[in-house]
């Protein structure tokens, strides 16, 4: 084992305080006498606290398996397993530890060490099996690539290496194991293509389909059929056929090709601003041909930087947001004080309707009632949700008998009156507050005292909409966010009148649902809509003075957002923008830009030609003849642009924070992240802002005390 000159006591006082997962060995006398010594991780804690891969974990683990590799030579065992505790066999590497390194060689070191204990796994002098009993992320899979057969609990939770996800790469083995063993193309949607399609994970049975892992079987006897298909490795009688595993001609032409196209993919998704997914692509064009040590000497030091750069320490504040803040949301009211929802009105049957009345049926499980101007809506409304439900059906993401319960839930009807025993009624009508009051003038009289009444507005007044109410303390904002059933974010608007009470329902909902909640005061456009206006507003001004289109797409590209301004414009709909637009401009006219202009073009069936990749490429020839004569000639630089929105951001997330619209600027960088998809690697915005240095030119101060920077800043 050529690393064990390498000094790895400095990672010893970095483990302080890290729960120590145990490396537990017991010998396993095999149906043929062979005998096989069993390594069970475990961290002494239940399944809620999976496995990690601390320093001092794997200091322990390296000293049992140079024991084994001792005993292996003295011919005391034929084989060496590893598994996990019930449920779990690793959860990776111990963020926490990472985020504490203090400096790049202290990175390098942890990325030596994971390699040092791992790789000794094939280096026994017999066989080793890794036993995948349940979730097996990052490190965790890598323990399984580097032994030398695999083996997958049909049960197990998730299979995946989801460092990409979080601005680093698969450091232990991953990025060159993986390719090897199941082939380029393969290998490239688990290491980047997944983690960045909202870090996707392996199923067991897609595992063994590709040929991550080389058996599958039940959970019921999962542990005795392994040790039994280990022995059968062991004695001959079971033959490993593995034929994904790349051959000459792979990776003579199939790999450089496959590289080059992924290359182009992910210059056209996500521009070239994250660092993680072009280091991991070149870590894998580089695993076609060399030895395993110069593999893992190239994983030691791209790990290393990637780890005390910037994009890591954003992504791991915008991680510790998502899995801890967005769980417990600040503000939120004793859920004891909600009301029990046994019954949902849904007020419209279009296509937002339609969606809410879907997902309140499908995740609450209780009747929902829509409803709309005519008997024809209506019946238009509930034909949409049965279709839906026949598409989930057709995807075997339902059975038929849950297909068939699901349809029950879901009713039309004109009749108001059946809205009388409704105890939370959501409306999703046209944007304008005369016809928003109306519907609720009308439901108030029908539904109970204490029903809760929420609106889907998206930048109206909810003090306003519920201004003509007779109990205007029971409304809540209850912002959903375009597809409902995949965004996870709901901004829930509390009115200076609203109710602990209705609060809390609104809460409870939201949470069954499975949606994050945030709580915002009632300000025009809440967050999210607030700050794309700002975004979009400075994108369409500086076409007005007279910056071409392509220009003004291309300045936005290293804040790393999911899509160009106009991207975002065209998927939100022309109208729709210009009505965020009038309204903030507005709301703040010294701070928001608006144009009659941009109405013209919103009239127009198509304003902009895309490429096949949805990119951007012009205006089509109707909007160039509507903005002819409406633009200026005083063209901005990529760079000023660029500098505005920049400076615009931290100037609207101060006033923001500063006039209470949510707690803390954790909840607007939570809100971007999980309301319009920005990016990790900028922590949102609020990191990116500070780092960038708009913070310091806008307001003398950071939104972070220290700013969120990597370890060597």
């Amino acid at each position: 084992m050529s690393h064990d000159q390498v000094d790895f006591s400095p990672l010893y006082a970095l483990g302080e305080g890290e729960v120590v997962t145990r490396s537990l060995v017991r010998d396993v006398r095999l149906p043929s006498g062979a005998v096989l010594a069993l390594i069970t991780l475990d961290n002494g804690r239940d399944h809620t606290r999976p496995n990690t891969l601390g320093p001092r974990t794997m200091l322990e683990l390296g000293e049992r398996i140079d024991e084994l590799h001792a005993r292996a030579a003295a011919g005391e065992i034929q084989a060496v397993g590893i598994t996990g505790k019930p449920y779990i066999l690793a959860a990776g590497a111990d963020l926490s530890d990472i985020t504490n390194l203090g400096s790049r060689e202290n990175a390098r070191l942890i990325a030596r060490l994971g390699h040092r204990v791992l790789g000794s796994l094939s280096e026994l002098g017999v066989p080793s099996f890794a036993f995948v009993n349940g979730l097996a992320l990052g490190g965790g899979l890598e323990i399984a690539l580097n032994s030398t057969y695999r083996t997958v609990d049909a049960s197990a939770a998730a299979l995946a290496l989801p460092e990409v996800f979080l601005g680093i790469i698969p450091g232990w083995g991953g990025a060159y194991l993986l390719p090897n063993l199941i082939g380029i193309e393969n290998a490239l949607e688990v290491v980047i293509s997944n983690p960045l399609k909202q870090n996707r994970m392996l199923k067991p049975r897609q595992a063994f389909d590709l040929g991550v892992v080389d058996a599958i079987f039940p959970a019921a006897n999962y542990l005795e059929d392994s040790l039994r298909w280990a022995d059968g490795v062991l004695s001959g009688a079971v033959k490993v056929d593995r034929k994904h595993e790349p051959g000459k001609l792979e990776r003579l032409t199939k790999w450089p090709i496959a590289i080059k196209m992924a290359r182009g993919m992910l210059e056209s998704k996500i521009g070239t601003v994250p660092r993680s997914p072009y280091v991991a692509l070149d870590l894998l064009d580089k695993a076609r041909g060399g030895t395993r040590a110069e593999a893992f000497a190239r994983e030691d030091e791209a790990l290393a930087d990637l780890v005390v750069g910037d994009q890591f320490a954003a992504s791991m504040y915008a991680f510790d947001l998502v899995q801890k803040r967005a769980k417990r949301p600040v503000g939120a009211p004793d859920k004891a004080l909600a009301r029990k929802v046994t019954k949902v009105g849904v007020i419209g049957a279009g296509l937002m309707a339609s969606q809410f009345a879907l997902l309140f049926a499908r995740r609450l499980q209780v009747p929902v009632l829509i409803t709309d101007l005519d008997q024809a809506r209506v019946d238009r409304g509930v034909a949409h949700i049965h279709d839906e439900i026949g598409t989930l059906e057709a995807k075997g993401r339902l059975d038929a008998d849950a297909a068939n319960k699901l349809r029950a839930l879901v009713t039309g009807t004109v009749d108001k009156s059946l809205y009388a025993d409704c105890d939370f009624v959501i409306e999703a009508v046209f944007e304008e507050v005369g016809v928003k009051q109306a519907v609720f003038a009308e439901i108030e009289q029908i539904v109970a005292d204490d029903a809760v009444l929420a609106t889907n507005t998206s930048s109206l007044s909810v003090a306003e909409i519920g201004a003509k109410l007779a109990h205007p303390e029971r409304l809540v904002g209850f912002h959903f966010f375009n597809p409902v059933a995949v965004m996870p974010l709901v901004e829930i608007v509390k009115t200076p009148a609203t109710t602990d009470a209705a609060l809390s329902t609104a809460f409870v909902v939201a949470r069954g649902l499975g949606k994050n909640a945030v709580l915002t005061a009632d300000a025009p456009g809440f967050v999210v809509n607030r700050l794309l206006a700002k975004v979009m507003g400075e994108a369409t001004r500086a076409v007005y003075e007279g910056t071409p289109l392509l220009t003004v797409e291309r300045a936005f590209a290293p804040l790393g957002l999911p899509m160009t301004p106009f991207q975002l414009i065209d998927l939100v709909g022309w109208k729709v923008a210009a009505h965020v637009q009038d309204t903030m401009a507005h709301a703040f006219p010294d701070r928001f830009y608006a144009n009659e202009n941009f109405h013209a073009l919103a009239e127009l069936p198509e304003v902009v030609e895309k490429a096949k990749s949805g990119r951007v490429t012009g205006w089509t020839k109707a909007a160039d003849r509507v903005l002819k004569g409406a633009v200026g000639d005083a063209p901005a630089s990529e760079a000023e642009i660029l500098r505005r929105v920049q400076d615009g951001l931290a100037q609207e997330i101060r006033i923001m924070l500063d006039e209470g619209v949510v707690p803390e600027v954790e909840d607007i960088d939570l809100c971007l992240i999980l309301g319009a998809g920005w990016p990790f690697i900028d922590g949102g915005a609020s990191p990116y802002l500070d780092r960038e240095g708009a913070s310091e030119r806008v307001f003398g101060d950071t939104f972070h005390h220290p700013p969120i920077r990597g370890i060597e800043h």
